[in-house]
């Protein structure tokens, strides 16, 4: 499985603009939860992808920025 590591920025693009990125920079993290570099506290879902993690920077809701742990900025 695909897991977040400390250190590496994560990106995914929104749904409705293609040229706006949301990026999440990993500080911290326990097998729950990561702490971004903005601040933020998220919760890893694991259960919804068999092979990466998910991160949902915004909150959750029906267009809501989906961050996965395959999508490693370079």
């Amino acid at each position: 499985m695909n897991k977040f590591e400390i250190g590496k920025t994560y990106f995914t693009r929104s749904i409705c603009d293609f040229n706006c990125i949301f990026e999440e920079t990993i500080i911290s993290r326990t097998d729950k939860t990561v702490k971004t570099e903005s601040g933020k506290t998220l919760r890893i879902n694991d259960k919804l992808s068999s092979d990466r993690e998910l991160i949902w920077p915004e909150g959750k809701y029906s267009m809501a920025p989906v961050i996965g742990s395959d999508k490693v900025k370079q």
